[in-house]
């Protein structure tokens, strides 16, 4: 009985110091979207609406913006590196895709890639983008090369940065990991949310952890809280469905670097080559000392080689 009193003390001790209740969208915007973040209200094709957080930066005269998809419990704050560098001369946007940071949940409750691909469609529709370039990290890297392959029309260039949809599973793949539909669990997901383990995840997907500051970890751990987001990760989990369309892959027209991080624990450097050896028009970039998120870990090493690959264009 002694040590089942001092489990339960344990526990529940546990439970408040790791309590992380929701944070309403109104609370982050101070911090997360200042100028010149923006929001609009999307109308999907069923007729639902959907909020957008978006950045809009660079030279409106652009005719060929370049579009930028984050991954997975990422945020558009993962590019302000390139950003800033690209902006100089490009129009550049960037977006939080539904289910991550300030947009929140999908209205649709969908988290399929054909659901993504969906919503950048009519995103770029909205914004009347006809041809673009087209780049994306992790998830985004996979919702990219996808439309690239569907719509070749629109998409000049690619840029894939260690990109997700193959089925090349990595060291500690989270989308790997089977969620279980049980409620208890999502209800327990949307209540804690310990910051040392937030902490750990990043310095995970870092080739250098020394890199990630605390403001980073502060970023990713605040916007993970934004209502809706937490159980949104984990249904996208759940409906992720790996190498589902790399028959695409040969489709694609447009020129393709591929960049990625040597020490990428999640989507092994194997896959550039997968990429590489598919894609027809394709250069590969790697960087033996970066990670999952060489764009976030090393802007400037990273955005030089993209800087260089649109003037070649």
């Amino acid at each position: 009985m002694k040590l089942l009193g001092l489990a339960v003390l344990a526990t529940a001790i546990l439970a408040m110091a790791f309590r992380a209740p929701d944070r309403s969208l109104e609370s982050l915007v101070a911090r997360w979207a200042p100028p010149p973040s923006d929001f609009i209200e999307l109308k999907l094709p069923g007729g639902q609406t959907q909020l957008v957080h978006l950045r809009d930066e660079g030279p409106r005269t652009d005719t060929t913006p370049i579009v930028l998809l984050h991954g997975t419990a990422s945020s558009l704050h993962t590019w302000e590196g390139w950003v800033k560098t690209l902006s100089a001369t490009r129009r550049v946007i960037t977006i939080d895709l539904p289910g991550f940071g300030l947009t929140g949940p999908s209205s649709v409750g969908d988290y399929s890639d054909d659901a993504y691909g969906l919503f950048l469609q009519t995103l770029l529709s909205e914004l009347q983008i006809s041809r673009m370039v087209l780049g994306g990290n992790s998830m985004g890297g996979a919702i990219a090369w996808q439309y690239a392959a569907r719509h070749p029309r629109q998409v000049a260039a690619l840029i894939l940065v260690d990109a997700g949809g193959l089925d090349v599973p990595g060291d500690a793949l989270p989308g790997a990991l089977p969620i279980p539909p049980w409620r208890v669990v999502h209800e327990l997901a949307g209540v804690f949310l310990p910051r040392p383990l937030v902490d750990r995840a990043v310095r995970e997907v870092y080739g250098d952890p020394s890199r990630v500051s605390a403001a980073v970890v502060d970023r990713y751990f605040e916007l993970t809280l934004r209502e809706g987001n937490r159980a949104a990760l984990a249904q996208r989990l759940s409906q992720r469905q790996p190498g589902r369309y790399a028959a695409l892959l040969p489709a694609i027209q447009a020129p393709t670097l591929i960049l990625w991080g040597g020490k990428d624990r999640l989507i092994p450097p194997a896959a550039a080559e997968v990429f590489h050896r598919a894609i027809p028009r394709s250069s590969v970039q790697m960087y033996p000392s970066l990670g999952h998120v060489p764009q976030e870990e090393d802007p400037a090493s990273t955005v030089s080689t993209v800087s260089t690959f649109l003037h070649s264009l």
